[in-house]
């Protein structure tokens, strides 16, 4: 049989119908029309309630740690019943947590969301000003942090009850409050306090950065993460129908098997790893960090079908197995990354490795709860380029300066509207302006489309590198540069990387009579920044920074020369 045996939008109208998996329906939200699925569930607490259908079944796995659906859902009822007698957190109270991927992580979130609090995820790698900047943004009235955190956090006014976990300190303790991971399962079949949630109320505050000074939490609601949902099975179930096969398909033998080494914090862990497997029955297996001897391991050990990766990720694979792939790594079936940019030759080389196995890519944003668009199978083979389709309950535009749509296959900025864009930044409408237009959410990405709807990210307008997945903003980095004495100004930007998607790199002009050397830069820095935030190349330099005739940093010329340099 040829592929393709049917159109993406042929592949799209079938999928959508009425009585089909992704069948939506027209819904007025916040005073604009989009497109919901029929199919979506109501709220976290749904899905929550629901995973005890999968009883004794295993749901997370770390290291030596197994915790069943049910001794999940029992933990997250009472550390839900925890929050709302002990600490009086009610509907729409903050619940922050900053820690490690443990299971604890997932039992907070549900728990929160569950009793429709507002749950706010941090980034667990920020410096403790960072943290605590966030924390006192947020109005968390609990956090929940582990010893690492605890650590960081014990003297930082942060304004919040400090929980803790794995061995932190103060009064309050996880494991005094429901206890370790092997007594959850005997806890009280007892449910937490129904707050009757409805879709549209808040879920989640999701921080996009950990800036100094100007950190903006995303709201996102109950629909939009549930949106994510039934996004994330779009991609398979197109390629599927362009083979010419049924969709759904039967359901699978044995249970399917994820490895997720990317932090729950992130977008991709939460709504397209943590929320699925939950959801779906599938087991996860956490990492404490990334090993790559150890992923190997888990792999062969668990017979894991799913790797949720980064590509910064894929490639480190790809450089250690041989061509043609390894007997134990058998069950790998799909092979997805997102987050960054992609090389070209990654689905190519994911094939190579793990043959058998499909590449999948998605493309996405904190501000919409993780999928724009998603590519996969066939079509990302063929397309290496792309980063797919829209989802279906999501509309595009590409449109210039001035906000008018470009012609086909030129260049300009994507702009997303549907229910999983996000309701604004926390408190701080001039930046929710800036980015929000009638619905509208501009990502500051510039891409192209071609005919058949795929999209190509080519640049993006927002000053931001993607290191190994993680977002560095220019402006922190500049901003801590210019505290260093003997630094008259600096611009920041990003590189091309092969391994880590991008990389940080700094031109700084010293003052004059200054000697400043680029390993005391990086030294300084690191007082100040997490590390993934100090620019990896640095030059020093005595002339000017190049400006245009606005007086900006015109940062293309000084990325140009220094990639010529490294070529």
């Amino acid at each position: 049989m040829s592929w393709p045996v049917c159109s993406v939008d042929e592949a799209r109208a079938a999928l959508t119908a009425p009585g089909a998996p992704f069948e939506m329906r027209a819904e007025t939200i916040a005073g604009r029309t989009v497109r919901t699925y029929v199919n979506a569930p109501a709220d976290m607490r749904q899905v929550l309630d629901d995973s005890r259908r999968f009883g004794d079944a295993e749901f997370l796995v770390y290291e030596g740690e197994r915790i069943s659906f049910e001794a999940h859902w029992r933990a997250a009822s009472a550390f839900g019943r925890a929050l709302a007698e002990r600490y009086g957190i009610e509907k729409g109270d903050r619940v922050a947590v900053a820690m490690r991927n443990f299971p604890e992580w997932s039992v907070c979130a549900f728990a929160t969301m569950a009793i429709g609090a507002v749950f706010v995820p941090l980034n667990a790698w920020e410096t403790a000003e960072n943290l605590a900047r966030m924390i006192r943004k947020s109005g968390a009235k609990v956090t929940v942090v582990d010893g690492e955190r605890w650590e960081r956090l014990s003297d930082a006014d942060h304004g919040s009850v400090l929980v803790t976990a794995r061995r932190g300190g103060g009064a309050d303790t996880f494991e005094a409050l429901i206890g370790t991971t092997e007594s959850w399962s005997a806890l009280p079949d007892r449910p937490a306090p129904d707050r009757r949630l409805a879709p549209d109320d808040l879920a989640m505050i999701s921080f996009t950065s950990g800036t100094t000074g100007d950190a903006k939490g995303a709201l996102g609601t109950h629909r939009a993460a549930l949106t994510n949902l039934v996004n994330t099975q779009y991609r398979a179930a197109r390629a599927a129908l362009r083979r010419g096969e049924d969709w759904p398909p039967p359901p699978a033998a044995v249970q399917q098997v994820v490895l997720l080494p990317l932090p729950l914090f992130h977008a991709t862990g939460m709504h397209s790893a943590l929320v699925p497997a939950l959801a779906r029955g599938n087991r996860l297996l956490l990492m404490y960090r990334w090993d790559i001897e150890q992923a190997l391991r888990l792999i062969e050990q668990e017979g894991a079908h799913v790797l949720i990766l980064v590509p910064t990720l894929v490639v480190q694979l790809l450089e250690r197995l041989p061509d043609g792939g390894m007997p134990d790594l058998e069950t790998v079936h799909t092979v997805t990354y997102g987050g960054s940019p992609a090389p070209r030759d990654l689905a190519a080389g994911v094939q190579s490795r793990f043959p058998g196995a499909v590449p999948a890519q998605g493309y996405g944003a904190t501000e919409t709860s993780s999928l724009v668009a998603s590519n996969s199978h066939e079509d990302l083979l063929s397309r290496p380029g792309s980063v797919g389709t829209a989802v279906p309950c999501c509309d595009v535009r590409i449109v210039d300066d001035d906000g008018n749509d470009v012609s086909q296959g030129e260049p300009g900025e994507l702009w997303v509207h549907g229910p999983q864009v996000f309701r604004g930044y926390w408190d701080n409408d001039e930046a929710t302006d800036a980015v929000l237009r009638n619905g509208w959410y501009r990502t500051g990405d510039v891409v192209t489309m071609d005919e058949e709807g795929f999209l190509y990210v080519m640049d993006r307008k927002k000053d931001m590198v993607i290191r190994g997945g993680e977002n560095v903003y220019c402006a922190e980095v500049e901003e801590a540069i210019a505290r260093i004495p003997g630094v008259a100004e600096c611009a920041v930007f990003g590189l091309p990387d092969r391994v880590m998607g991008e990389i940080v790199a700094s031109v700084i002009v010293e003052q004059a009579g200054a000697t400043l050397a680029a390993e005391t830069v990086r030294e300084r820095l690191a007082a100040d920044l997490p590390p993934f935030k100090v620019p990896e190349r640095i030059e020093v330099r005595s002339i000017p920074l190049p400006r245009n005739a606005a007086g900006k940093v015109v940062k293309r010329q000084l990325r140009e020369a220094m990639t010529a340099i490294s070529d």
